[in-house]
């Protein structure tokens, strides 16, 4: 009898495979069993961005919405290159450095790899 993961979302354990899915009944979420077969490979978390391109330290990336600055008067705009991003593991996913803001973390949510 072969074990199927758990739910990424809910963490319930009442998942099932459909075709190359596997699917939770109690969220709904489905996700590839492919995708479940290379996070449990690797042992660790895997950092995607808003498209679900796999990110990398070092990688480069573009913010894809406005993002208001907590603390400050300034707003990072849509479209702004971010270079040589850092993953953490912490709440933002991103640590890096912007030019003309300096220092930040970002949510992973909020960016595309280019």
């Amino acid at each position: 009898m072969s074990v199927l993961p758990a739910c990424p979302r809910c963490s319930s354990e009442f998942t099932y495979a459909d075709g190359s899915l596997y699917i939770c009944p109690e969220c709904a979420h489905e996700w590839p069993v492919q995708a479940a077969t290379e996070t449990a490979e690797e042992g660790g978390k895997v950092y995607r961005d808003a498209a679900g391109n796999v990110l990398q330290d070092g990688d480069t990336v573009t913010v894809i919405k406005d993002l208001k600055l907590k603390g400050g008067a300034g707003v990072v705009k849509m479209g702004t290159r971010v270079k040589n991003i850092r993953l953490v593991d912490s709440d933002h996913d991103i640590d890096c450095k912007i030019d003309g803001f300096g220092a930040m973390s970002l949510k992973s949510e909020f960016v595309k790899k280019t």
